[in-house]
């Protein structure tokens, strides 16, 4: 019989566990362009990149679908002097995305580009998102496809834009999602604003399992297993955050669930309740989920023997570790090793590829 995690680790292991295959489908594929302006900003790009291709990585099947667009040649020139490989020239690229992000930066300037208007309103009458990172929301205005929405721009330049489109809604925020409209002000907020993206097309699961992967060092704390929404949660009691800690330092021998809540100063009743409420599972099977993603770590990550890990982790004999293991993580950890690298190294269709046709076609 298969598992699947509850408790908040799922999404920290949503890249590494087997859920049951009547489970599975096929997901609908978002296509995503990125125009990158001359001197576009890459800290901005690869912000929002990263979220894409990652949250690809997260899933069976590629669920997003990422074109690079240059003005022309096959290549775009970033603000750091580092060119990027494009799939296509903007002249080449047709309305058929669903999403065209218009990539601008510190360096960009900021002046009509009749091609990109032309692409821009094709693209908003056809029912397609259309966004702009830094300063690349000029050009939407100047297309007039931001006229009466939202707008995340650079701080530098909202008097201007302001100035010179007045029908747009100039935000303060440092990113802006307005229906169909994707904005965000800088380098920093590129990421965020796709996450949020991301969780308006996909649902939260996916997007929080991103979320741990590329967020996770904004904190100062970082512990070794744990979880953005826990770690990051200002009303979490602090009975809670010692049972968790203790959970932490204790997975080699693992502690009964009425120790812990004697240490934590409550009932064993309270201390379900609180795990039930913040974490999403009992306390045991959140004891059990954690010392699970400990022995998934040292499989991957080290060239421990199994016995060593089902020992290093809790588990009284091999064959219970290999039980649990394989009710998790759909295969024996003996032979998980090899199995994921197969997996990770199997190509997914991040970037051109399967709608290649469909984006140069007329």
């Amino acid at each position: 019989m298969a598992y699947e995690f509850e408790s908040v680790l799922k999404n920290q292991n949503m890249l590494y566990s087997s859920p049951p295959k009547e489970n599975r489908g096929i997901p609908s594929v978002i296509r995503v362009a990125f125009v990158l302006m001359d001197n576009f900003s890459m800290m901005s790009f690869t912000g929002a990149m990263d979220a894409l291709v990652t949250a690809n990585m997260m899933s069976e099947a590629p669920v997003f679908e990422i074109l690079r667009v240059g003005l022309s040649g096959r290549s775009a020139m970033s603000d750091l002097g580092i060119a990027i490989a494009t799939d296509l020239e903007l002249p080449q690229l047709h309305s058929r995305q669903d999403l065209l992000m218009v990539v601008g930066g510190l360096r960009v300037d900021l002046k009509t580009n009749r091609c990109l208007r032309r692409k821009l309103v094709s693209a908003a009458s056809a029912g397609a998102s259309i966004g702009g990172q830094w300063n690349g929301a000029f050009f939407l205005a100047d297309a007039h496809v931001m006229d009466g929405y939202q707008c995340a721009f650079h701080p530098d330049g909202r008097a201007m834009m302001a100035d010179a489109f007045p029908r747009v809604a100039i935000s303060d925020r440092s990113y802006a999602i307005d229906h169909d409209r994707v904005t965000c002000a800088g380098a920093h907020s590129s990421l965020r604003m796709m996450l949020e993206y991301i969780r308006i097309k996909k649902g939260g699961g996916l997007t929080q399992a991103v979320e741990e992967v590329l967020g996770c060092d904004e904190y100062d704390h970082l512990a070794g297993i744990s979880a953005i929404t826990v770690d990051t949660d200002p009303t979490l009691p602090e009975t809670l955050k010692i049972a968790l800690e203790l959970m932490q330092k204790n997975i080699e021998e693992p502690l009964s669930i009425s120790e812990l809540a004697s240490c934590a100063g409550i009932s064993n009743r309270q201390l379900e309740r609180r795990f039930g409420r913040f974490v999403g599972a009992s306390p045991s099977r959140y004891y059990l989920e954690l010392r699970l993603t400990r022995a998934r770590q040292l499989v991957l990550q080290t060239n421990r023997s199994i016995t060593e890990i089902a020992i290093s982790t809790g588990f009284i004999s091999l064959p219970h570790f290999q039980k649990r293991f394989r009710d998790f993580f759909g295969t024996a950890p003996g032979s998980y090793r090899a199995t994921y690298e197969r997996r990770k190294t199997k190509p997914k269709q991040t970037s051109g590829g399967i709608f290649s046709e469909a984006w140069h076609s007329g």
